[in-house]
């Protein structure tokens, strides 16, 4: 897989309908800076609001997945986010002069050659993969849906439909390689609907930019020729040219695949995963997925990423990575072996936030008399490691930092969550909640592999040091 972060070289634009508004849209990609992701930019609203394509955004799932921001909205976003995700592009402007993406031939494949031949431009940064290194899965019994994610360094996606109709039956697809099969052989794959919902959907006004050419149509029931004359006046065709065909296709249409269908819920997968805003290193296995449960699917990875960010971003660490080593923080503690507790800050935000890592190891002092047959890192370490870490957010960025030290005032809602032991790595995450002169109030938590094992709310002071 890719290492480093992709965009465009230049900018590349489509024009076309939407599919479901019906109204006509000019879409430009543009190239961006790295770790921007996906931002849709409406140019036909005041000032051109931003609405980032992210899981958090998604307000409606009927027929496609519609994404607001702040009052704005982009329908039907799922074919232009698989192109992008699909090449493996992370981060991409995505101007529009309408609230849809052109539906173009009901696909992606329109999207993705515009964007091949807009050229593929790698980056400096590298890409910030969620590894997944546990089952996560998804079930929805009243629909029959199932998606499960497994660990896999790399990415594939299989997807089985069963719709209980001969003209369809039952199918499968894999994806196993991004980079060789997307574009050719999941792209041009295109959107699907049953006879019996066009009428429904005509009625409900949200296919007012369909017609034959952007959709593949599954012959699901038998229709007389008067009822076909007023389909067709309801979808806005001549009735002439609507035929129920013989293979099972409306109009006798031929699929770019045997399993196209399959191959299509598959894009439409790849295209809800984009929102998760960052790519994605597993094995999903879907069973007639949809949109409604592609989403709660991601918002479940998403969940899975907030609460392992602080591991991965110390698993991925950058040569630059670390913002003070041991070296560094003995010049802004006064605390020296064995009470000096964290080994380095990897996350620094002035008044706001900081991160340290304190690596646990068998031969720490406090463990030849804490439990030596079973060593246990005693909870009051781990809150002190808490409040070493707090203190290098108070005291750095003081004038006279080496003539200033921090006592603490207050421990409150202390919650010791799993035992800590050796071989373990701490990483303790502290949030600035209020500051007022010298006093600051925050908050800290520790995790051990992703897992919250300690928390707790701290007061503290910054005083002079005297003589």
């Amino acid at each position: 897989m890719l290492i480093h972060q992709r965009t465009l070289e230049q900018e590349v634009s489509l024009q076309g309908t939407g599919l479901h508004t019906g109204k006509e849209c000019m879409i430009t990609f543009k190239p961006a800076p790295v770790n921007y992701g996906y931002r849709f930019v409406r140019t036909d609203i005041e000032n051109c609001p931003e609405i980032p394509a992210i899981i958090e955004n998604v307000v409606d799932v009927c027929r496609g997945t519609t994404i607001e921001f702040e009052g704005n909205k982009v329908y039907t976003t799922e074919h232009v986010l698989a192109a992008l995700y699909g090449l493996q592009i992370d981060n991409c402007k995505i101007e529009m002069s309408g609230p849809e993406p052109p539906v173009m031939d009901g696909s992606s494949v329109q999207f993705a050659k515009a964007l091949v031949s807009a050229g593929l431009a790698e980056q400096d940064e590298p890409k910030n993969y969620l590894v997944i290194d546990e089952t996560i899965e998804f079930h929805d019994p009243e629909n029959n849906v199932d998606i499960v994610a497994l660990p896999l360094d790399g990415f594939r996606a299989t997807v089985m439909v069963d719709y209980k109709n001969p003209a369809l039956g039952s199918q499968h697809s894999g994806l196993f390689d991004l980079e060789k099969e997307f574009l050719n052989d999941f792209a041009p794959c295109r959107t699907f609907c049953f006879l019996s919902e066009v009428e429904e959907l005509a009625n409900i006004g949200i296919i007012k930019g369909g017609d034959l050419d952007n959709a593949v149509v599954i012959v699901d029931k038998k229709m007389s020729g008067a009822e076909l004359d007023t389909l067709a006046e309801k979808i806005g065709v001549e009735s002439s040219q609507l035929t129920l065909g013989e293979n099972g296709i409306l109009n006798n249409r031929k699929l770019h695949f045997k399993n196209e269908p399959a191959r299509h819920k598959l894009l439409d997968l790849i295209g809800d995963i984009a929102l998760l805003g960052m790519p994605l290193k597993a094995q999903i296995l879907a069973a007639r997925p949809g949109h409604a449960s592609n989403v709660e699917f991601v918002k479940q990875l998403k969940k899975y990423a907030d609460r392992n960010r602080l591991a991965r971003q110390f698993q991925h660490e950058k040569k630059s990575g670390v913002i003070f080593d041991i070296n560094a923080i003995q010049k802004i503690l006064p605390h020296r072996y064995p009470l000096l507790l964290i080994d380095k800050i990897v996350e620094f935000t002035l008044d706001e936030k900081i991160v340290s890592i304190k690596n646990v190891t068998v031969n720490e002092e406090f463990f030849q008399g804490h439990f030596p047959g079973n060593p246990i890192m005693p909870g009051v370490l781990i809150v002190e490691a808490m409040a070493q870490t707090g203190g290098i957010m108070m005291l750095n960025g003081s004038d006279n930092m080496n003539d200033m030290q921090v006592y603490f005032m207050g421990i409150d809602k202390a919650r010791f969550r799993k035992p800590v032991v050796p071989g373990d790595t701490l990483v303790i995450e502290a949030i600035m909640k209020s500051r007022r002169r010298n006093v600051c109030q925050f908050d800290a938590k520790a995790y051990v592999r992703g897992d919250l094992v300690c928390e707790a709310s701290l007061m503290a002071t910054v005083i002079e040091q005297k003589d």
